[in-house]
């Protein structure tokens, strides 16, 4: 089991900039990937980005361009840089972790922090 701990979500203006935070413990060995989806109300969890242990990224259309995501293995820690932030990027952000064991992935999740864009 890996536990995972979010920080700094919060309120921001259009256009503005915040960086999410996840620090994993327990079984953190070996994981594979590393990520962040959203959810907002009245949808569903999407994902955000991801990186891998090798560092290949994935972003979602909507954020390609204003997010960055990067990890840093010997902390066991993955971080959301977001830039020119809008509106529609209010949701609560959960941080993901993935393993595969045996071809079968296992997936721990944060507690979520809520970012809010609002001026």
């Amino acid at each position: 089991q890996v536990q995972l701990v979010e920080s700094g979500g919060g309120l921001v203006q259009p256009g503005g900039s915040l960086r999410l935070s996840c620090a994993a413990s327990g079984s953190s060995r070996s994981i594979n990937a590393m990520g962040w989806y959203r959810q907002a109300p009245g949808k569903q969890r999407e994902l955000v980005a991801e990186i891998t242990s090798g560092g290949n990224t994935n972003y979602a259309d909507s954020v390609r361009g204003r997010f960055t995501v990067s990890r840093d293995n010997a902390k066991n820690r993955v971080y959301l840089q977001m830039n020119s932030l809008k509106p529609e990027d209010t949701a609560v952000y959960y941080c993901n972790a993935r393993k595969i064991v045996a071809g079968i992935e296992y997936d721990s999740w944060g507690q979520g922090t809520q970012v809010t864009v609002s001026s």
